[in-house]
């Protein structure tokens, strides 16, 4: 439910902001525009509301927004109002700079508004990193892949391919593999530098695994910061504060390797070695079905030095901005890796689902923005390319009139616009099913 109501307000946002992208420069230019929409409207609306030329609205169905400028070929296909002579008011009687301005006024707003919130998130919460030196405990391998690679518990990264690691980041191990082609990794393992190769299947194959959790985390105790009433650790007697060592016969130092041995242990009941104070206990406690004891565990910034970076106003805006570029960049070169055939579409493809576990499971303001800004880029791209029906799709027809001279006929816009929405509609429809198809195959 956090998720959906996450993904929910971040689409209104969006939605609402690039529509408006469209809307102000056709109002400056005097263009009519006949309907404002959050959220599509067949059939039926669930609140409207006309003022002055404008009905704004909140449709049922939501997948998008829209602003339905008059004289423009768009979704609503509106043939009989193309059909009458073009009046002053009109988008098709426009310049075509203006028409052009008028087009690109979503992206625009996606791009600067990306740009913006990073800025201010840099400057409310600042950025939080770990420098790997810090890291004592070296890293965690908390997937297969990670293991296939050749990774240990243990180790610390020194380098992904000729970038060295100074800072600790979940996600960028992935990120240097798929978008970025890295294929050797330096770790220092017991005092020993290493050269691990990655395999060239891994970046198809962390795109086909859709984890939430990255490949390599940071090993952390298992110390416990709370308990949930009614739930085993309480009515075994575990406390706030106890350390979990160990599991049955076996010594488990970390939370990766305690939680991974109650996954294997669901529904039974295993003794727990747990360290409080100066005294080592063995406690009963039977795991859940769902694999979990019932405690909250001690997070990261409890066994390791974090640090912060400050920004000031100007400072945190430029930061931001650059960011975006990089990010933009980096999905710019995930593209790239479609075509090369590193990665497969079906495997990097997801719909909302997907889109919702982008955002955390607890409500946090800093990773809610963090998040609504990476998708206003990821929307302004998406935007922008070159597919009728998408703002880029108007965007080529209208560089194609200026350079020539010469106006597509409206018969012309009225097919592109329909085999536009026929692809759309179909890339909607693979990736919701791609997701739908993958949460069966996780319980199957």
């Amino acid at each position: 439910m956090i998720l959906a109501i996450q993904l929910l307000l971040s689409l209104a946002i969006l939605v609402v902001l690039h529509e408006f992208g469209h809307f102000a420069p056709a109002k400056l230019f005097k263009t009519r525009v006949e309907k404002f929409y959050l959220f599509f409207d067949p059939w039926f609306h669930l609140v409207e509301k006309k003022i002055g030329e404008t009905r704004y609205g909140i449709g049922w169905l939501p997948l998008g927004g829209y602003v339905k400028i008059a004289g423009m070929v768009d979704e609503s296909m509106d043939k009989e109002q193309l059909k009458q002579p073009p009046q002053p008011w009109e988008f098709r009687s426009k310049p075509a700079w203006q028409r052009l301005i008028i087009m690109l006024g979503g992206v625009t707003v996606n791009f600067l508004l990306g740009f913006l919130i990073f800025g201010l998130v840099f400057w409310a919460y600042g950025e939080k990193y770990l420098r790997m030196s810090d890291a004592r405990h070296g890293i965690a391998v908390a997937d297969s892949l990670g293991h296939r690679i050749g990774f240990e518990d243990g180790d610390i990264l020194l380098s992904l391919g000729q970038t060295s690691v100074e800072e600790f980041k979940p996600g960028d191990l992935e990120k240097a593999i798929v978008i970025h082609d890295v294929r050797t990794v330096r770790v220092l393992r017991n005092g020993i530098p290493l050269e691990l190769q990655v395999p060239d299947d891994m970046a198809n194959a962390i795109a086909a695994a859709r984890k939430r959790a990255p490949l390599i985390d940071l090993r952390m105790p298992f110390v416990l910061a709370q308990t949930v009433p009614g739930k085993p650790a309480a009515e075994a007697g575990l406390l706030p504060g106890d350390s979990i060592v160990g599991a049955d016969s076996f010594r488990y130092a970390y939370y990766h390797e305690l939680t991974r041995y109650f996954q294997s242990k669901k529904g039974q009941e295993i003794r727990l070695s747990v360290v409080r104070g100066t005294d080592t206990l063995s406690l009963p406690v039977r795991v859940s079905d769902e694999g979990k004891i019932g405690v909250a565990a001690k997070t990261l910034d409890a066994f390791y030095p974090l640090q912060r970076r400050e920004y000031g106003f100007f400072s945190a805006m430029s930061h931001g901005v650059g960011n975006s570029i990089d990010l933009l960049g980096a999905y710019l070169k995930s593209f790239s890796q479609l075509f090369k055939g590193r990665v497969k579409a079906q495997d990097s493809l997801g719909g909302f689902a997907s889109i919702a576990k982008m955002f955390p499971e607890q409500w946090h303001w800093e990773s809610f923005w963090r998040v609504t800004a990476t998708l206003s880029l990821i929307l302004g791209f998406m935007n922008l390319l070159p597919i009728p029906a998408l703002d880029g799709g108007h965007v080529v027809f209208l560089l194609y009139e200026m350079v020539s001279g010469k106006k597509p006929s409206d018969r012309v816009l009225e097919i592109a616009q329909i085999i536009g929405l026929v692809l759309v509609l179909g890339l909607v429809v693979v990736a919701n099913g791609l997701d739908i198809w993958r949460w069966i195959q996780s319980y199957f």
